[in-house]
């Protein structure tokens, strides 16, 4: 890692340069060795190609694109993506209040049936095209007007970086806090541009200097080592909260199997989280598709990226509900449980300013993951389309998504009338912006792309592509049934179905 080719007199890394001097060592040896014998020389040797080019700032015109050096590393920034503040505050909330472990099982159906085949679809996209967002429309199918659908997609991802870094800010200060004994109100704490600025100025640009590292030596080392120690921090929340006099209660609430409350509501609700907590609808996976190897599984990789953000989404439970009905509070959604409820189970917990520090970092990778990833797309199109250099894409990217995100920051009580601000039943700028481009824009963008890949590209250069590394994927299951055929028909049918239902849910249009 870390050297390019040697050809057209183009810059060698540092590792590089150390086997070309080796080499050349060697035959000055030999040559002294054999005197009369035909010399030996570095003419016609070639330095072998890396897997993975370069940031784009050093990389030469027209070289390749980056590709993921390792296929746990595509695995773990995919997951990383997926894993977000959502699989902390809301999937426990939604599994406790819709009939626990029923739900669960509800939640599972529609990672399969809905997440899987739309994350396919993305994947497929774009390694397919080994494009942006933008791009992998134009160049799947040049004039289509669904590269409005990649346009979309970057709105989303720049729109919901502002604002979902502001939230991933408080968790910063409420680390710190929880380090330094310091007790915060919320109302307190969020309405004050003083604190919450810094902190969020202070997040942007951790984002950004993760992702002008480039894929490899940025994305995808940062989650190696990410990933991994929130799992090991969700462990050590978990082993804490499950020990504590009456939380048995906590995993009685949270997981007890109650089939009665499963209704075509909650369905909806289980439809929704699956769809949302995969990262599908972004562009996300169409961009980090677009770095896979063809030799790395799409089907597999798929698989274990809703295995991991399932798994985490399941261990929010444990740490949450335990500990909150060990000390009879009540287990509310969202930012009150986490920046309200939690803090005070925290205060009256044995070493519980350690076990909350520990529980707002993790908090805080989860949401530093994501982040990294909503970043990319935009500043992959910079550098794919507008030939920027990486770095200069990243900080221009964040420092404009910190401006635009400035609303979001001041809406929660620091400017009166952002605060109270009313849109389509939302109250407050961030609630509002969050309604459209993190929920309405997503649903449009699923719809878009499936209805792109089933009639206007055409479902079979995507299974092609899937089966290019899964070559199962054509063979027959039962007679000439085929995972193709099913995936084929997901896309075509049933997920654009879904999705059309959903969105007309959120109009008012119940159809179940």
């Amino acid at each position: 890692m870390g050297f390019y080719h040697v050809k057209h007199g183009h810059r060698i890394g540092g590792d590089a340069e150390r086997i070309k001097a080796g080499i050349g060592r060697f035959a000055e040896k030999e040559n002294r060795r054999r005197p009369g014998k035909q010399a030996l020389t570095l003419t016609g040797i070639r330095l072998k190609e890396p897997a993975m080019q370069a940031t784009s700032e050093s990389a030469p015109p027209g070289a390749p694109r980056g590709q993921w050096g390792s296929r746990i590393g595509f695995i773990l920034a995919a997951s990383g993506s997926a894993v977000g503040l959502g699989n902390i505050w809301r999937f426990p909330y939604l599994t406790g209040e819709n009939g626990g472990a029923a739900f669960v099982v509800v939640y599972l159906c529609c990672v399969v049936l809905l997440g899987l085949p739309l994350l396919f679809n993305e994947l497929a996209l774009g390694r397919r095209s080994g494009q942006d967002v933008i791009g992998a429309f134009r160049a799947t199918r040049p004039g289509t007007a669904f590269v409005v659908t990649g346009w979309l997609c970057l709105a989303c991802c720049f729109f919901v970086l502002s604002y979902y870094s502001v939230i991933a800010s408080w968790t910063v200060g409420y680390t710190v806090a929880s380090l330094l004994h310091v007790k915060l109100v919320f109302e307190h704490f969020a309405a004050n541009p003083w604190f919450v600025l810094p902190l969020f100025a202070f997040f942007m640009a951790l984002t950004v200097l993760i992702v002008e590292g480039g894929v490899e030596r940025g994305i995808e080392r940062w989650s190696k080592i990410l990933m991994p120690v929130l799992i090991l921090l969700c462990g050590v929340v978990i082993l804490r909260s499950v020990t504590l006099p009456g939380a048995a209660a906590g995993i009685k609430y949270y997981l007890h199997p109650d089939f009665s409350k499963i209704t075509g509501d909650v369905v909806m609700k289980a439809m929704g989280q699956a769809f949302f907590s995969l990262s599908v609808g972004w562009g996300l996976m169409i961009t980090y598709g677009s770095y896979m190897a063809k030799r790395q599984d799409i089907v597999s990789s798929g698989a274990w990226v809703a295995g991991v953000d399932t798994l985490v989404a399941i261990m929010g439970g444990f740490m949450v509900f335990p500990a909150v009905f060990a000390f009879g509070l009540t287990p509310d959604a969202g930012t009150a449980l986490t920046f309200k409820t939690l803090p005070a189970v925290f205060e009256r917990m044995p070493a519980g300013m350690v076990v909350g520090a520990a529980f707002f970092f993790l908090l805080g990778i989860a949401a530093l993951t994501s982040t990294i990833s909503m970043l990319e797309v935009p500043v992959a199109w910079l550098v794919d389309e507008k030939k920027w250099p990486r770095r200069r894409a990243a900080w221009v990217v964040g420092t404009l998504a910190f401006v635009a995100g400035i609303p979001s920051a001041l809406s929660v009580g620091g400017t009166a009338w952002l605060s109270q601000l009313s849109f389509a039943g939302k109250t407050g700028f961030l609630d509002i912006i969050d309604q459209i481009f993190g929920t309405t824009i997503i649903l449009l963008i699923c719809l878009l792309s499936s209805i792109y890949v089933g009639w206007i590209w055409g479902p079979q250069p995507a299974v092609e592509e899937i089966a290019a590394s899964s070559a199962w994927f054509t063979r027959p299951l039962l007679g000439k049934l085929t995972p193709a055929t099913l995936w084929k028909f997901f896309i075509r049918y049933l997920c654009p179905g879904i999705v059309f239902a959903m969105l007309l849910n959120m109009l008012g249009i119940k159809l179940f």
